[in-house]
């Protein structure tokens, strides 16, 4: 989703060391910047009736965000006014990210198996190189069988590979409009065209 924060609402006001219910002496932690496995074996399982999975599906989902440049806060939910509270400075544990969250995408993009590729002309690759877009008329062709928002190899003139990115098109469509510029494609779908094959907020190289 691209989002910068993640809150989740518990009956408790944080992540503490133990059960702060059973054991006085717990400690609750403000901040955490990396998920160890010492802080993985303090995580219970659910502690009320109200709890669905206790710290340790919380701990799950914080690694998640965090992977994902998201920042996670555990806090109390049954205050007045919980994200109000929160925002005012009421207790609860953050987990920072690990990278923002354009970063964690890239990686995330890079790291899928692709349904398909594109082979692009050298006017395209520059432009890719100078981080543009991808659009219809730089490439010569497709191969795959893909859905709009899969994974795509690109591949340059001589066939090396030059990055990934998420197609905008289906395979069909994309088949249909390569090397097409913009006023020719809305005749061949018949519909207006999405201004980009793979945006460059979608690829990496």
């Amino acid at each position: 989703m691209g989002a910068d924060q993640l809150v989740l609402l518990s009956d408790i006001d944080g992540f503490y060391s133990a059960n702060p219910q059973q054991n006085p002496a717990a400690k609750r932690y403000d901040l955490i910047k990396k998920i160890t496995p010492e802080l993985e074996a303090m995580a219970g399982d659910a502690g009320s009736v109200l709890s669905k999975g206790g710290m340790k599906t919380k701990l799950m989902a914080a690694k998640t965000a965090m992977a994902a440049g998201c920042a996670m806060a555990i806090c109390n939910g049954f205050e007045l006014r919980a994200l109000s509270a929160l925002q005012n400075g009421a207790n609860a544990t953050w987990f920072l990210p690990q990278d923002d969250p354009q970063t964690a995408r890239k990686s995330w993009i890079g790291a899928m198996k692709p349904k398909g590729s594109v082979t692009i002309d050298l006017g395209a690759a520059r432009a890719l190189t100078a981080g543009n877009s991808l659009l219809p008329a730089g490439v010569t062709q497709v191969t795959g069988d893909f859905q709009r928002g899969d994974p795509l190899t690109i591949l340059a003139p001589d066939n090396t590979q030059i990055g990934y990115g998420l197609s905008r098109y289906s395979s069909p469509e994309a088949k249909a409009v390569k090397g097409q510029r913009s006023a020719e494609i809305e005749k061949i779908l018949g519909h207006k065209p999405r201004s980009a094959l793979i945006h460059r907020d979608d690829m990496v190289l």
